[in-house]
C-alpha cells in the first residue's frame, strides 16, 4: 500500500532513503532549508523552509497531510512531532525518540541514570564559569559537545587548561539552539569507535547489523568499515545496551547506536534514530540489505527474513577543500579503475570547506583484510577531485 511520506532533512542519507522508498512504491515529499538538496533531486515533491521554524513546518504538514513523517536531521522543531502523533501521523521512529536524541542531556541521563548503562562520566555547564569548574571536576583530558548538535558539530577535546576557552567557543558556535549549554565528558581511552545499526520492528524481534568501525576528524566521520573486529562478548554487550535504549525510546526503524570500544568493554556514547552516516558502508553490499532498505522495511512493517554479513566493505568520504556554488568533479574514472570500488557523488549545489560531497566505497570477500579494503576506499576517495 502506498504511503505519503514527508522527509524532514534532505541530505545524502535522505537521498538514499528516498530511492529505497520509491523502489517500494512510496510517495515522498523532501523538505530542507535550501533548494537542490540531494533528496529533493529524487523525491516526488519538495518544500524549502527554515527547518527550525515550527509554523513553517506545521504548514508543510497541513498542506501534504502525510501518513508518515521521517526526520533525517536533528535541527527541526522536534516538539511539534508530538502534535503530529496526536493527529494520527506516524512519526519515525517516534516523537519521543526524536526529542530525546536531539538533546544530549535527555538521552545521556536516560541511558546512565534510568537504564543504568555504562557511559563516560559526564556533567553539564551553562556559563563559562560553570564550564571551567566542571572541566576540572571531570578532569583533563575531556570531551566537550553542545547539548544540541548533529554530526559531531561543535565537539572538541580539551587536552590542557589552555584549550578551555577555545572549546567553550566552538561548542557555543555550533550548538543548534543558540544557547551555551554543553556536556563535558570523561575522555575514554578507547581503541575503536563503533556503530551498531539496530533495527526495531513493529511486530518482530530487534535485529542487529554486523558492527561498523569508524574514524572521525573535526567531529565528523571520515571512514567506516564493516565488519569491525570485536569479541563475541563485546558484541553481545553492545547489543544488550542497544536493545535497552531503543526499547525505552520506542518505535520502529533503524538506529545508529554509537559506542567506544576499550579494553574494559563497550561504553554507550550516542544514538541517532535514523540511518547513520557511518552506515553508508552498507551501500557496498556488506550485508543483506542496506541501512536505508532496512529503515524503510521497519517503518512499513515489511518482513526482514534474513540479516547477515555478505562481504567486507569500507567507505571513505570525499570532502571539499573550499567554497563553490558550482562544484565539479574530476578523477571519477581513476577511482573506478580500482577493482571492487564504487563512488557516490551527492550533487550538493554548494561546496564548503570540509563539507562531505561524496563517498567512495570498496568491498571484498568476508575473509579479505579490512585494512586492505579501507586503503582501497581511501585511494578511491583521493582520486576524486572537486573543482571549485
Amino acid at each position: 500500500m502506498q504511503k505519503k511520506i514527508v522527509l524532514l532533512g534532505s541530505g545524502e542519507l535522505g537521498k538514499e532513503f528516498v530511492i529505497a522508498a520509491q523502489r517500494m512504491g512510496q510517495y515522498i515529499i523532501a523538505v530542507d532549508s535550501y533548494h537542490g538538496a540531494p533528496a529533493m533531486q529524487v523525491a516526488h515533491e519538495y518544500e524549502v523552509i527554515p527547518m527550525l521554524d515550527g509554523n513553517a513546518l506545521d504548514a508543510v504538514i497541513a498542506k501534504h497531510q502525510p501518513d508518515i513523517i521521517v526526520p533525517e536531521i536533528e535541527a527541526i522543531r522536534t516538539e511539534r512531532l508530538y502534535d503530529y502523533e496526536q493527529q494520527g501521523i506516524h512519526v519515525v521512529p517516534s516523537a519521543k525518540a526524536a526529542n530525546f536524541t536531539m538533546n544530549r542531556r535527555a538521552i545521556r541521563d536516560m541511558a546512565a541514570q534510568e537504564l543504568g548503562l555504562k557511559t563516560a562520566a559526564y556533567t553539564y555547564a551553562s556559563t563559562f564559569e560553570e564550564f571551567e569548574h566542571n572541566v576540572q571536576k571531570i578532569g583533563i583530558p575531556c570531551v566537550v559537545k553542545p547539548l544540541m548538535s548533529s554530526s559531531g558539530k561543535g565537539q572538541s577535546v580539551i587536552k590542557s587548561v589552555d584549550d578551555i576557552p577555545k572549546a567553550w567557543a566552538i561548542a557555543a558556535e555550533k550548538g543548534r539552539t543558540g544557547d551555551n549549554d554543553v556536556i563535558i565528558e570523561e575522555f575514554i581511552d578507547f581503541h575503536t569507535e563503533i556503530t551498531l545499526l539496530t533495527v526495531t520492528q513493529k511486530n518482530g524481534e530487534t535485529l542487529f547489523c554486523p558492527p561498523i568501525g569508524h574514524r572521525q576528524e573535526r567531529g565528523d566521520y571520515q571512514e567506516s568499515w564493516q565488519p569491525v573486529a570485536m569479541s563475541q562478548e563485546h558484541i553481545l554487550e553492545a547489543q544488550n545496551i542497544a536493545r535497552k535504549v531503543t526499547n525505552a525510546l520506542t518505535g520502529a526503524g533503524i538506529w545508529g547506536v554509537e559506542f567506544f570500544l576499550s579494553d574494559n568493554g563497550v561504553y554507550f556514547s550516542e544514538l541517532s534514530p535514523r540511518p547513520h552516516d557511518t552506515g553508508m558502508v552498507t551501500l557496498a553490499g556488506t550485508q543483506t540489505f542496506s541501512e536505508f532498505e532496512l529503515h524503510l522495511r521497519a517503518i512499513l512493517g515489511l518482513p526482514i527474513p534474513v540479516l547477515q554479513a555478505e562481504r567486507t566493505g569500507a567507505s571513505a568520504v570525499i570532502l571539499s577543500s573550499g567554497e563553490s556554488t558550482s562544484p565539479r568533479y574530476e578523477g571519477i574514472e581513476n577511482a573506478l579503475s580500482l577493482e571492487n570500488t564504487d563512488i557516490r557523488i551527492f550533487n550538493k549545489p554548494v561546496a564548503r570547506q570540509y563539507r562531505r560531497m561524496g563517498v567512495a566505497l570498496a568491498y571484498g570477500s568476508l575473509d579479505e583484510s579490512t585494512d586492505d579494503i579501507r586503503a582501497k576506499a581511501k585511494a578511491a576517495a583521493d582520486a576524486v577531485h572537486i573543482i571549485l
